[in-house]
């Protein structure tokens, strides 16, 4: 059942009250910035921007851009943030730039001094990659003394800027896995201070590629420290198949054992970010009209020969929620019962995922100017895209609390505007909720949020989910919610069907045959005007093909109307004839919850 929008007055003071009234409040960050510690970082045009500038930057301070020393800000700063550099070498690019003395006593820290000296710093950063792809790193240059002061850096400018109440720094890091190309990483982060966080060193894939391995670092951390930890596998849409496979890295079949350890690390998965959208394909989605959404072709291979094969079920999350089906049906437990979540995965240190404030992925690619440069294998600036971000709904903005919000999943991704979602999924909710004025109120006390579970439906019920989405007050209006489910049939098959559970415009639905919405992006100036779509969409929706003796998952999927790319933005920037744009001019954004699952 689809309610009709409120004006955009009405929705302000609804969201308000909302966020006055519910339990929880919406808070907007990213889990996933690099930099100038990161070494691919560093080689590519971010020598400057440091954790203590990050920090600033995200928290809506002026800062200077790394590559093209433009003043930069935020004009809506984040609520949280992660930086996220990678374990790997961590800092050793700056060590070796500025001839450190920490580097006196090493033979390799040495070499690539001449190297820096005699040919360039990427030629450092490839010699630096290289020993990790290899598996054969420099033992002289991962000792505890030269790795710690650099850890301590990034804890102390995280303890620096965390202001409970008002803005979180989390400590965190990247486990940066690549086996034969194939991007298995893992952005970790802790909800503890840093004088826990000093007593140990991050966990980095010299140590071990495999995540088994990492699982059982952190467990042994955990227990040593009373840590505890979220570790956020990478957008997984360069994984060659490998980050939501049906066997462990040993090729065994996933055991309950395995499931359990994974769920219990890794409750959220990055599903969207700037190397492109991993929800899902259009091979896997065929009868889905909005599957091919910046998808990403490319693999950072550094020379390996990429799977001819590839499983696509395993690199992306709608796929890997039916597959978790499908094992849980064999073992008991699942493997995959993750949370959404989007992020940048920005090199430059600046947090920003708008398309008409995009600084690209690194330094160097951050200019119109330089989307034609190489910043991938096989790919430029141009096909890079602007997103995304991670909306938690917690009590408050505090390490305790936003770290919770993530272990119980009540968490979404956006690709880059901030629009409002609630999910809520129930067997008791009625028609008459969708005008309470408390919507979050009554979905906590008849139902589930989003990340929540239900189980054994009432006789004769189906589960009833009430959705509601707000624009971004600085943004497009909305097109439509959509309900995406998955379900596992007697023979122990999933399948998927997407619904269209409110449109914008009063439009009526007809399935993949439902009217657009419409596009009025003028391609002279990049601008376009609210005059189609609604502020706001809320419904309260029923499962009209339901089973109550079949495993299912429920999500649902926001699309704004459409606005333009910043390939658009770039290309009139430029004055590049219309002839010569070769990619996508608008594009749908959009938001993913995370999934309530129904298990009998």
């Amino acid at each position: 059942m689809r309610q009709p929008a409120l004006g955009f007055l009405t929705v302000l003071s609804l969201s308000a009250f909302q966020a006055h009234a519910a339990p929880t409040q919406l808070f907007w960050g990213d889990t996933h910035l690099h930099t100038s510690y990161s070494g691919d970082a560093f080689a590519m045009g971010n020598e400057t921007t440091d954790p203590e500038t990050a920090y600033r930057f995200a928290k809506g301070q002026p800062v200077i851009h790394p590559f093209n020393r433009a003043r930069v800000q935020l004009r809506r700063p984040l609520d949280f943030l992660v930086v996220a550099d990678h374990a790997e070498y961590m800092g050793l690019m700056q060590l070796v730039r500025d001839k450190s003395p920490d580097l006196d006593s090493s033979e390799n820290g040495q070499r690539l001094i001449d190297l820096w000296d005699s040919k360039s710093p990427k030629a450092v950063y490839y010699d630096i990659a290289g020993s990790v792809v290899r598996k054969s790193p420099y033992p002289d240059l991962l000792t505890s003394a030269i790795r710690e002061p650099v850890w301590n850096k990034i804890i102390d400018a995280a303890e620096n800027n965390n202001e409970p109440g008002k803005f979180t720094a989390f400590i965190g890091w990247e486990w940066s896995s690549i086996p034969n190309g194939s991007n298995l990483h893992r952005v970790i982060f802790t909800d503890k201070s840093g004088d826990t966080a000093k007593q140990y060193l991050p966990y980095d894939s010299t140590q071990s590629d495999k995540p088994e391995d990492l699982w059982r670092w952190l467990e042994q951390t955990s227990e040593k420290t009373g840590s505890d930890f979220v570790a956020i596998p990478h957008n997984s849409n360069i994984s060659n198949g490998l980050m939501f496979n049906d066997v462990d890295s040993q090729g065994h079949p996933i055991s309950a054992q395995y499931a359990r350890t994974r769920m219990r690390w890794e409750p959220v998965a990055e599903v969207t970010q700037i190397k492109g959208d991993s929800e899902t394909h259009p091979k896997l989605s065929p009868d889905d009209p909005f599957a091919n959404f910046e998808t990403y072709d490319h693999v950072m291979t550094f020379g390996a020969a990429r799977e001819k094969d590839v499983d696509q079920k395993g690199n992306y999350a709608r796929s890997a929620l039916k597959r978790g089906l499908e094992i849980e049906e064999s073992t008991g437990a699942n493997p995959f019962k993750f949370g959404m979540i989007g992020s940048t995965d920005s090199h430059t240190g600046l947090s920003s995922a708008s398309e008409p404030n995009f600084w690209g992925k690194f330094g160097v690619d951050s200019i119109p100017e330089n989307k034609e440069m190489e910043t991938a294998p096989d790919a430029t600036g141009w096909d890079m895209s602007a997103a995304g971000m991670v909306a938690a709904w917690a009590e408050e903005n505090t390490r305790e609390s936003l770290f919770a919000a993530f272990k119980r999943k009540e968490v979404y991704a956006t690709t880059g505007p901030r629009m409002q979602v609630r999910l809520f999924g129930g067997f008791d909710f009625t028609p008459d909720d969708l005008a309470q004025n408390d919507l979050a109120e009554i979905g906590y006390q008849k139902g589930v949020p989003m990340g929540g579970d239900l189980m054994d439906a009432p006789a004769g019920e189906a589960p009833r989910f009430l959705v509601h989405a707000v624009r971004d007050p600085q943004g497009a209006n909305l097109d439509r919610i959509q309900i995406v489910k998955g379900w596992l049939d007697e023979q122990g098959k999933s399948h998927e069907r997407v619904f269209n559970v409110a449109l914008s415009d009063d439009r009526k639905d007809a399935g993949n045959d439902t009217q657009p919405v419409g596009n009025t992006v003028d391609l002279k100036t990049g601008h376009f005007t609210n005059s189609i779509g609604d502020p706001e969409l809320v419904t309260l929706w029923t499962d009209p093909e339901f089973d109550s003796g079949q495993r299912a998952f429920y999500y649902a999927r926001v699309l704004q109307i459409p606005t333009a790319r910043h390939s658009t933005l770039d290309a009139l920037a430029l004055g590049k004839p219309r002839q010569e744009w070769t990619y996508r001019t608008v594009i749908q954004e959009r938001a993913y919850s995370s999934p309530i699952w129904y298990t009998p």
